[in-house]
């Protein structure tokens, strides 16, 4: 019997990635996204591309009634998750004083609390099952403050920290939990949707492309991995700013960042 994964965030970039991953190691799909139109291109090529069932929702996961509405939606249709992939989240740039409040707050509950609830939600079918997968996607952004862009390299750290405790916990269970920690990556709209574009940083920056970072992802997960940093590179600046002050590295960080 296939088994299923559940992904958010799965009409582009990694997510989308991910989903064709996961379809060519046969696993059924239940994707999820904002955008019905993009869902179902999606589902359509990959029911053609690989023959395997693919169920679409459109859910917008930054309102904080969205975990529940996705969680009863996907238990009245009976379909069990055997893997859960919070890939959806999004960033935000500029001095947090002039950041919108909205925006804000919908990065919180999407990159933070949504993805906890859902983890939350699934997690006990899971136990009851003796078995299952957690992918959070998480970012090099975890590892160290991000001046401005403050709240989303804090919600990342969160991801992360969240994640190892749980996979902790659930030693022994048959659950794992794995964070996958990408850096700026090709083929997704964050930059676009960060307002990034003209930051001389990620301009001169030569990006992985969304495939290969979904890939390892995958491959991180079945080996039980807790924390997977794409990319030699992005695992060198990690073990690099675990040796300096971190007002030095947040400094830095804030230099590279800092608006012209």
């Amino acid at each position: 019997m296939a088994k299923t994964a559940l992904i958010t965030g799965a009409s582009g970039g990694i997510g989308y990635e991910l989903a064709k991953v996961f379809a060519s190691h046969d696993y059924d799909l239940i994707l999820v996204a904002r955008s019905t139109d993009k869902l179902q291109q999606v589902q359509a090529e990959l029911i053609q591309a690989k023959g395997i069932q693919t169920h679409i929702i459109s859910q917008d996961l930054s309102h904080a009634d969205s975990p529940v509405a996705l969680f009863d939606q996907i238990q009245q249709q009976e379909l069990p998750v055997d893997v859960l992939v919070n890939n959806a989240g999004f960033g935000d740039y500029g001095p947090f004083v002039n950041a919108e409040w909205s925006k804000q707050s919908a990065l919180l509950q999407l990159n933070m609390v949504s993805l906890t609830h859902l983890t939350r939600l699934f997690l006990p079918p899971m136990l009851e099952r003796g078995y299952g997968k957690i992918l959070n996607v998480a970012s090099t952004a975890a590892f160290q403050p991000g001046p401005f862009m403050a709240t989303y390299y804090a919600s990342k750290s969160y991801v992360m920290s969240f994640t190892e405790a749980l996979a902790q916990e659930l030693e022994g269970s048959g659950i794992t939990a794995t964070v996958l920690c990408p850096g700026p990556t090709q083929g997704t709209d964050f930059q676009a949707r960060a307002e990034l574009e003209d930051v001389v940083f990620f301009k001169k920056l030569k990006l992985p492309e969304a495939a290969d970072v979904a890939r390892f992802g995958y491959d991180a997960l079945e080996r039980n991995q807790r924390v997977a940093i794409h990319g030699w590179f992005n695992r060198l600046l990690v073990f690099s700013n675990r040796l300096m002050p971190r007002r030095t590295v947040t400094n830095a960080i804030g230099q590279l960042q800092a608006p012209k």
